[in-house]
This record gives structure tokens, sequence and C-alpha cells, in this order.
């Protein structure tokens, strides 16, 4: 498969199913979850942040980091790559459906509204016993921990840490997606996180198209129909040119 029989696969394609990563929030100044550790959080490793262990250890950090983060992608903007999707999302329709595991909330902003967020979402808190999910306050209002309206517990984060299973609505949804998809679109992601990573390969045992758009060959490439060598921005612009 060419650029050009790309291009008009996706063009006439009923169902779409896109998969994102953290290439496509890159590009709006939202560094990886690794590339955050800097300064004073270089002393610590993704796993004393970011597991159920940590937040019982240390909950007071945990959040510390998490309001930080918070703080982050509210001050960024969705970029190109995150409109250009709702774009999709608007010509396609019902057959559409992105999944995302990004957890900065820049897709909605973007317009995007048949989207699932695997990992969860920055913006948001779960309380830890009735399982409650509310938006933060506005960063300068923000003190963590949140407190839950309903039930007044303790509230954490909202998102999947190591070692914790994705939300199996959001899954079972982008898994069905993903069989059903004449055409996915994989961004911006490196495919070695499963199980969002298996997605493509649902639509490629039922016959479908898997298009790729990353700058680097990622461990899905050989798999998948044909590859994008750019950034998301750049890539999407091409496949979606008329």
């Amino acid at each position: 498969m060419n650029l050009q029989e790309a291009r008009a696969a996706l063009r006439s394609a009923r169902r779409v199913a896109v998969l994102t990563g953290a290439g496509v929030s890159a590009e709006s100044g939202i560094p990886t979850f690794r590339d955050a550790q800097t300064g004073h959080w270089a002393r610590f490793r993704p796993e004393d942040l970011a597991s159920p262990g940590a937040y019982h250890r240390d909950p007071e950090t945990v959040w510390a980091w998490y309001a930080g983060r918070y703080r982050d992608v509210t001050r960024a903007q969705p970029g190109a790559a995150h409109h250009l999707l709702a774009a999709l999302e608007r010509g396609k329709g019902e057959g559409f459906l992105l999944a995302t595991q990004n957890v900065d909330g820049l897709h909605a902003r973007a317009g995007s509204e048949r989207l699932v967020e695997l990992h969860g979402n920055l913006t948001t808190a779960r309380c830890e016993l009735c399982g409650t999910v509310v938006p933060l306050p506005a960063p300068e209002d923000f003190t963590p921990p949140p407190t839950c309206p309903v039930c007044g517990s303790r509230m954490r984060p909202n998102i999947v840490w190591f070692g914790e299973f994705l939300p199996e609505d959001a899954l079972e949804a982008a898994t069905l997606a993903f069989q059903e998809a004449d055409v996915a679109l994989i961004v911006g992601t490196s495919g070695v996180v499963y199980p969002a990573a298996g997605l493509a390969l649902e639509t490629r045992r039922e016959g479908g198209v898997v298009i790729e758009v990353n700058p680097e060959e990622t461990e899905l490439t050989p798999y998948l129909s044909f590859s994008v060598r750019d950034v998301a921005s750049r890539g999407l612009a091409a496949l979606m040119e008329p």
C-alpha cells in the first residue's frame, strides 16, 4: 500500500477506529510520563508515583505530582492533530471511535465526542470508596486531595496506574470498534503498552486496513498495512488530503 492508496482507503471507509498516544500531545508541549520527571521529580521512579502501592504509602506526594501535571495540561492547547481527528469524526459520524492512551483531556477540548480514554483523565478525580468521578476545580483553586461530594471520602487521581486494569467499558468499546473498522489509525504511539497496542491487531485479524502515523518504526510496524513516517499533525494532514 502507498500513500495514495492509504488516503483512498481512509476516504471510503465507513467505519474508522483511531488509537492515539503521547506523540499526539507532544506537539502541544505535553511531556511524556517519563519525560515529565525533571527537577524535584527526577529522583522518583514511575512506580514511586503511579501505582496503588505508592499511593497507599504516600498519598500526599502522589497527589502533589498529579496536581503539577494537571496544572501543565490545563495550560496546554489542543494541537493540529487533535483538531484533525475531531474533523475526521465529524466526517465519519457514528462509524468513528477514538481511543486514546493520553490522560490530558486535549481530544475532548478539540471537539472529539466519540471518545474513550483508556488510561483515565488528569482533569478528574475518583472517589476511593464509592467510585464517583468529578472534574477537578481550576488549578489555582485546587488543594489536593479532593473530597468526594457524594460520600465525603478522599478521592484519588482518576488515572490507570501500574498494576491496574483498564476500565472494562472503555476497553470493550475500543475493542469492538477496532474489530469492526474498515480502517484503523495508530497515531503517535510506540505500540508497546498492552492491551491498547493490541487493538491494531484486532483490525488486521478482521481484514481491515491499519495505518500508522509515527516518526519512527514501532513494534507494530511489521504487522500494519502502511506507515506514514512523520509527526502526528503532518502525517494526519497527509492522509486526509482530498
